[in-house]
């Protein structure tokens, strides 16, 4: 009950935080232009592609990149060694994941570092006042306070070697390269920087060119939920993403067979040993925000996955307390917030 509490209040405030940037970007800015700014088109009074900004922390969801969600790019072991290979049946899609050596793949709980990163891009795309840059500079206390963690001496190392991991992982794909045109090899990130003084602690962190292009693009990146966070199981941090990428706001259900979600999750660990733990946490089913079960048909098993009736009733409430606000401020300003919120850009 408390963590069902804790998720409503969060979601309440979250869409208040909502509300309120947007009012506030229109009031400052009437002629927001519909289409959000292009990461490779920079206008003449930004700065250059290069620079670095200072991120100020502000409270909201991470983002994640969801064509990251839908193949297996992340161990799900911290201390995996083996590569991933990949490849989807009809050919187009391949990925092979490769690690540094003396060192550990990066993991899916590494990847806790890029949803902040991506939050504060995405932050910056909704402004539209604004590129975002490839470098971004963050104070330590921030990141962790963030990804739910203390600001402590082994949450700071941990995160260093996360940010190593990030670096030192090598990635061949063809994802935004469906025809071969080329061969290219990256890491998730091209650098990474670590300040420590008595006034200040921040980390600079660099994205690859990929992962700044795939973060930039129209509608790429999905809210996560806050309790994402706090699943300590790689496997149900998978079935999220799994859940979150397909199902959405929908009301549809969508299933896997026990074969694909093998092969989605790039998991290492022989196929019986993984059925039997996947069967285990659907039978938990306490993943945020999603239901699972566990279905037999024609001597085959499934994972079904659809979104909680709780989360269903909580976004109704949501939208009636939306409603009530823009009704509020459209009487306030004379209707003007209805016309311009046909320009805000919105990530579902």
């Amino acid at each position: 009950m408390r963590k069902l509490l804790t998720s409503i209040f969060e979601k309440l405030a979250d869409k208040f935080r909502e509300k309120e940037q947007k009012v506030t970007a229109i009031e400052e800015k009437k002629d927001t232009n519909e289409s959000r700014p292009k990461c490779n088109k920079i206008s003449k009074k930004s700065p250059p592609k290069n620079r670095s900004e200072v991120i100020p922390y502000k409270e909201n969801p991470a983002r994640d990149l969801m064509e990251m969600m839908e193949v297996p790019f992340l161990a799900l072991s911290k201390n995996r060694k083996n590569p991933i290979l990949y490849e989807s049946s009809d050919g187009t899609r391949k990925v092979k994941v490769t690690r540094h050596t003396g060192h550990f793949l990066a993991s899916i709980y590494d990847w806790d570092i890029i949803l902040f990163v991506a939050r504060k891009m995405q932050e910056i795309l909704n402004n539209g006042s604004d590129i975002p840059p490839r470098t971004l500079i963050v104070p330590r206390h921030e990141i962790l306070k963030a990804i739910h963690k203390h600001n402590g001496k082994k949450e700071e190392k941990d995160l260093k070697s996360s940010l190593t991991r990030l670096k030192l992982t090598g990635i061949e794909t063809t994802i935004r390269n469906e025809d071969s045109r080329y061969e290219a090899g990256f890491g998730f990130l091209d650098s990474w920087k670590y300040t420590d003084r008595k006034d200040i602690k921040e980390i600079s962190i660099t994205l690859s060119q990929w992962l700044y292009d795939g973060i930039c693009a129209q509608g790429a990146l999905l809210k996560v939920d806050p309790a994402y966070f706090e699943l300590t199981s790689a496997l149900k941090r998978f079935l999220y993403r799994t859940a979150r990428k397909h199902v959405g706001k929908s009301n549809e259900s969508w299933e896997f067979s026990i074969d694909k979600l093998y092969e989605k999750s790039g998991s290492e660990r022989e196929i019986r040993k993984f059925k039997s733990d996947l069967k285990a946490v659907v039978m938990e089913n306490d993943i945020p925000g999603y239901t699972m079960r566990w279905a037999q048909r024609t001597r085959r098993d499934f994972v079904v996955f659809s979104r909680s009736n709780t989360i269903e009733k909580i976004d109704h409430i949501l939208e009636s307390v939306e409603q009530n606000l823009e009704k509020k401020n459209n009487e306030h300003k004379g209707g003007d917030i209805t016309d311009m919120d046909k320009h805000v850009h919105k990530i579902h």
